[in-house]
């Protein structure tokens, strides 16, 4: 059974267990619930005489309550055990849940992220986990506890008296079979929810991340009247649902409670022939009002069964994405990066390299240049195998990267891109981050090499200064060398850069590029470059057209070539003069 529950759940081996212990914990509860009748009819039995033919045993009054009492006990120990096995359990495994699926992100490559809404990811590891984490220590021990203490005490009710026995059992399947046949239109119902709860979330991330933007084009009336209308959507669908769900729900726990009805009825009919005593009566009443209780609550709980469902399948659709995987130790002869007829796309069918090839030479600045969307940013991040290759292949020292496991690939990068990402920390642990464990003094040799000395002794704090999501506080030319002092730090053999100091001013892309001369030092380095000036001292320019290596060479040797490199050259030369 937990095998089963294991695989149906997305769980893993030991949550297995713990939800197959949870299920029998909640049965044994339902079932110690039924010991008080037990006694209650033994009880009546000595008073009026056999009932059902056996003669319990005369223990007299004080021999009843001290029975009661120990059956309280067992009743309350169950239910301590019911809450362990639930809550506890349930606890444990949401978090290694989490952890899991993260773990599961971090192996995928890039492509998948590109292909998947980041809300929709964001909602799967909180929200859904969090829902999952309520599912498992409410709606399904509970569920399937309460089908299990059900049949077993209905076989003690046939066995009984078979005719009432069937009067009092048989509304609980008509009432779970219609709940079955309307999952297909609640599922419906959920994924147009959540759909629509994307959307929203979407919106409100964008409108917060893109305000300025919004405000300086007089769009805010308008943008939010959208943002409104998409709240607006989640609100009403919400209502459906849960209008839907309240129907069904409701629907079925009224055909449960005509079970008491046909309970009387046969019993009346039975007790009048004289086929059962007024006491076997009276028991099963009271056996049918404790079995139909929790059989209630599990039909509240089935449509929240039904949303874990899908919220477990969203899960699955992560933990089923093809992983980058590769040895985790990595000997190379150098480092040069070598592309050998390397073709990549994004999207099947739609190429975006095609029979890319060239080689970075260890200690020499490779320029990769050329139009918008000839493939100079993707040869960079293939380079690092941000994404696999579709054929080909690229190697670093003559090792295939699609053998190396992706973060022992990494470890041998620096990457400085035009767009930095800092976390909402010190300048210290920012910096850090190149290289984890890095003394102090190491952090501030690489700030000193980045020139970031100068900004951060402005700074109220020093390098202790927090400075906001993504650097907030900073400019963007102070942004762009605290990632250079990373890289410094970290001084991996191999550079990746693009085109840091595009965004600059002239004082900060001074100051920028006297940090990327001690960065690039003896070093493999491949550098995406827009500015023909920024890489005229470049070993080797590679310049990439729709996909394809169009020229190679020294910057020299391609300004006499009259090729793309030099109209390129003459046209941001020809710029240069240009005034309003």
């Amino acid at each position: 059974m937990s095998k089963y529950l294991q695989k149906k759940f997305a769980l893993s081996g030991q949550g297995g267990k713990d939800l197959t212990k949870a299920i029998f914990c909640c049965a044994l509860t339902n079932i110690s619930l039924m010991f008080p009748m037990g006694i209650l009819f033994l009880f009546m039995e000595r008073l009026t005489g056999p009932l059902v033919g056996l003669e319990a045993p005369d223990m007299g009054i004080g021999g009843y309550v001290g029975i009661s009492v120990v059956l309280l006990a067992v009743i309350g120990f169950f239910e301590c055990l019911q809450y362990n096995a639930t809550f506890l359990s349930s606890y444990q495994e949401s978090a290694n849940m989490r952890i899991r699926l993260a773990e599961r992100l971090r192996m995928l490559p890039l492509s998948f992220f590109g292909k998947r809404d980041l809300a929709d990811l964001t909602t799967t590891i909180m929200a859904d986990c969090a829902f999952v984490e309520k599912a498992f220590s409410h709606f399904i021990p509970e569920l399937i506890g309460a089908l299990i203490s059900t049949v077993l005490i209905g076989v003690g009710l046939l066995a009984t008296n078979w005719r009432m026995g069937i009067a009092v059992l048989w509304v609980a399947p008509v009432s779970f079979l219609l709940a079955a046949l309307t999952r297909p239109l609640v599922d419906r119902m959920e994924r147009r929810q959540k759909g629509k709860k994307i959307a929203a979330s979407d919106g409100i991330q964008e409108c917060i991340e893109n305000i300025q933007d919004i405000r300086a084009n007089n769009q805010s009336a308008d943008y939010l009247k959208k943002l409104d209308q998409k709240i607006m959507d989640v609100e009403s669908i919400t209502v459906k649902l849960e209008l839907l769900n309240g129907t069904l729900v409701t629907s079925a726990q009224m055909i449960l409670k005509i079970g008491m009805a046909t309970t009387v009825l046969v019993g009346a009919s039975l007790l009048v022939s004289g086929s059962i005593s007024f006491m076997i009566f009276l028991m099963f009443m009271l056996a049918a009002t404790r079995l139909y209780q929790p059989l209630s609550g599990c039909l509240q709980n089935l449509s929240a069964v039904y949303s874990t469902l899908l919220v477990v399948e969203r899960m699955k659709s992560i933990e089923e994405q093809k992983i980058q995987q590769g040895r985790e130790d990595a000997a190379y002869r150098g480092y040069d990066i070598v592309f050998d007829r390397v073709g990549f796309s994004y999207k099947e069918g739609e190429p975006v390299l095609r029979e890319v090839s060239f080689t970075a030479r260890q200690g020499q600045v490779t320029a990769l240049v050329g139009p918008s969307g000839g493939g100079k940013s993707t040869s960079a991040k293939l380079a690092a195998r941000f994404w696999d290759i579709d054929k080909g292949t690229i190697t670093i020292g003559g090792s295939d990267i699609s053998k190396i496991e992706p973060e022992t690939l990494l470890k041998s990068f620096s990457i400085v891109f035009q767009d930095v990402v800092l976390f909402n920390n010190t300048i210290m642990e920012n910096i850090r981050l190149g290289r984890k464990g890095a003394s102090d003094e190491e952090v501030l040799a690489a700030a000193r090499a980045a020139q970031c000395e100068e900004f951060i002794s402005r700074l109220p704090e020093g390098y202790q200064t927090r400075i906001g999501e993504n650097g907030s506080t900073l400019s963007g030319g102070e942004r762009q060398r605290l990632s250079i002092a990373r890289a410094l730090l970290k001084d991996a053999p191999i550079i990746l850069m693009d085109e840091a100091t595009a965004s600059l001013d002239v004082e900060n892309e001074t100051l920028v590029q006297e940090a990327i001369s001690n960065l690039v030092k003896d070093k493999t380095v491949l550098i995406i470059a827009h500015r023909m000036r920024t890489v005229a001292g470049a070993d080797q320019i590679v310049v990439l057209k729709d996909g394809c290596v169009a020229e190679q060479g020294t910057p020299e040797k391609l300004l006499e070539d009259n090729g793309i490199y030099r109209h390129m050259t003459e046209l941001q030369n020809r710029s240069l003069s240009w005034s309003l």
